[in-house]
């Protein structure tokens, strides 16, 4: 079983914000692993770019298709000259989920992430992927108990998450939070999933294919951070085709990819057909793979006969 590389984004969207808020569960050696006990490397070199821009419009209505990193190193330029306008100019900003809103949910995120009572991570796990997991966290300075009371899924996000912030990656420099930031207060703020709606993604998935994740996250701890650093490259170079080809370079299971991707394109799909009847101009934030390749967003549109046009 195969899991695409776009699964490195999506991880970071449905954790690092429920992550970034809740205290209580950082006291929680089982839920969320303290992140100070990995030593940190140095940051990515400074990187500055324009990524991709895509418009949908009709005599009324703007809709502005902007493809997100959630997690970015602090010294990655992109939001200046050449979005800024664009969300400057909207009424509204629809992101995937209430950025307002997330700090609220950490027995939600505990709920789901935890283990019937009784029940191991490491007594569910194979031999081999119970080595490649305990290993995984040797490497980042953790205990190899660390998630025994966790789910599969939530050990995968968080051994991809992890990686990551020790490297020099930052919760608070994703560009959801750059556009929340620097959006004008009279700009109306939107979701288009829940929080819980993202973490049932991985929750319901069957265990033997959190299981399957698990392994090749644990695997890739080592790899985590140059995927990474490979997308954000194409995305700062606004290469949406070689974005496309870095997230979905392996063969996959295509009902999970159907679950994680083409369906929700589909949903949003619906939203911005639906969106185009009222007037008004809105700048709308998805993660960057959800706007490149086969199944994307702007692919779905023009089935139904709406063009995205390049702006940037």
């Amino acid at each position: 079983m195969k899991f695409p590389k776009y699964l490195i984004a999506t991880a970071v969207g449905a954790l690092s914000i429920a992550l970034a808020a809740p205290p209580a569960l950082a006291k929680k050696p089982s839920a969320t692993p303290q992140v100070a006990a990995t030593a940190p490397t140095p940051a990515p070199a400074p990187r500055k770019g324009t990524p991709a821009l895509w418009k949908v419009a009709d005599q009324d209505t703007t809709i502005y298709l902007f493809g997100t990193v959630h997690l970015l190193a602090k010294d990655v330029s992109w939001f200046e000259p050449d979005i800024a306008p664009a969300l400057q100019s909207a009424d509204e900003l629809v992101t995937e989920v209430d950025l307002a809103n997330t700090s609220a949910k950490p027995e939600l995120l505990l709920a789901k992430a935890s283990l019937p009572a009784g029940e191991n991570l490491r007594a569910l796990l194979p031999p081999e992927n119970r080595q490649s997991l305990e290993q995984a966290l040797g490497t980042l300075g953790l205990p190899a108990g660390t998630f025994d009371g966790q789910k599969p899924w939530f050990a995968a996000l968080n051994l991809t998450i992890l990686p990551l912030l020790a490297a020099g990656y930052d919760m608070n420099s994703g560009v959801e939070v750059v556009l929340d930031r620097n959006a004008p207060s009279r700009t109306k703020r939107s979701a288009l999933e829940t929080m819980e709606f993202q973490l049932d993604l991985f929750d319901s998935l069957p265990q033997d294919l959190q299981i399957a994740y698990l392994g090749q996250v644990s695997a890739a701890v080592p790899e985590t951070k140059r995927q990474l650093d490979e997308m954000v490259d194409a995305w700062l170079a606004g290469d949406a085709d070689r974005l496309a080809s870095l997230m979905n370079s392996q063969e996959v299971d295509p009902v999970v990819f159907e679950k994680l991707v083409t369906s929700r394109n589909k949903n949003w799909t619906n939203w911005i057909v639906k969106r185009l009847e009222q007037p008004g101009t809105v700048f709308m934030a998805v993660g960057a793979g959800h706007l490149a390749g086969p199944g994307s967003v702007q692919d779905q549109l023009s089935t139904l006969g709406i063009v995205s046009a390049r702006v940037k």
